[in-house]
């Protein structure tokens, strides 16, 4: 955003030619955020999901899926490097289950609703008839961080996510549950009588940089592989495989 539009947000010139419920709508997101919206048509269409999007002569469809696709991109990168900072011991195969966890598509939608998204989409759509998928407002606050991005830079939409985003979730909590997919498949083998053994496939790369591709076997039968810096990272990676073949989610 250049210094003229910076200042004419500051002072609230923008506000002037909303209508008045644009005006609703900009309260509602300055409240939200902390900040006032300078372009309000970003906001429109974040709020807009592909079962209202009109269809232009052209044949392309308005809704907020382009917006969803970059604030997904923006949210994930900025969990990631959270992450990073504050487990700096821990390895890659935890902090990726972990930001997994946190902007999977449950976790996204209730803190949509938490801070206010639902009010929010109400104001913009008004007695519409609509009818939105189970995962509505983790896919309108994805669009929404879009949309806070291309208005607001990435600074203020790295903010908006750690001070107003991840509060809202029990990190504690979802740390608690990391899975440890060798003991899983370790615990179903010893339930069902059945044998495991890990066999390294292939070692690539020096002495620096490894990758390391493992075989899990059930009963000497090659169930999945998994592949990893080391040797514990593949085994888990190839256990976390055949948990999804097997079905083993307990």
């Amino acid at each position: 955003m250049n210094r003229n539009l910076k200042i004419l947000q500051r002072l609230g010139i923008n506000t002037l030619f909303f209508s008045k419920k644009d005006k609703r709508l900009a309260a509602s997101i300055k409240m939200m955020m902390g900040s006032r919206p300078f372009n309000i048509t970003l906001y429109k269409l974040a709020l807009t999901p592909s079962g209202l999007g009109e269809e232009t002569m052209k044949g392309f469809k308005i809704s907020n899926e382009r917006l969803e696709f970059l604030g997904d991109a923006i949210l994930g990168a900025v969990v990631a490097e959270y992450l990073f900072q504050k487990y700096p011991f821990r390895d890659e195969g935890f902090l990726t289950e972990t930001r997994s966890k946190l902007v999977n598509r449950e976790s996204l939608n209730a803190t949509g609703i938490k801070i206010g998204l639902k009010k929010i989409l109400n104001i913009e759509i008004g007695d519409r008839n609509f009818i939105g998928n189970k995962s509505l407002y983790g896919d309108i606050l994805e669009a929404f961080l879009g949309a806070v991005y291309l208005d607001k830079g990435y600074h203020f939409t790295k903010k908006f996510i750690l001070k107003r985003i991840l509060l809202h979730f029990d990190l504690d909590g979802m740390i608690a549950t990391v899975t440890n997919y060798k003991s899983k498949i370790i615990e179903w083998s010893q339930k069902e009588n059945k044998s495991v053994d890990y066999k390294v496939l292939h070692v690539h790369g020096n002495q620096r940089f490894k990758e390391f591709i493992v075989a899990l076997e059930i009963d000497g039968q090659e169930a999945a592989q998994g592949k990893g810096s080391t040797k514990k990272k593949a085994e888990q990676e190839a256990s976390k495989n055949a948990c999804d073949q097997l079905n083993i989610t307990n």
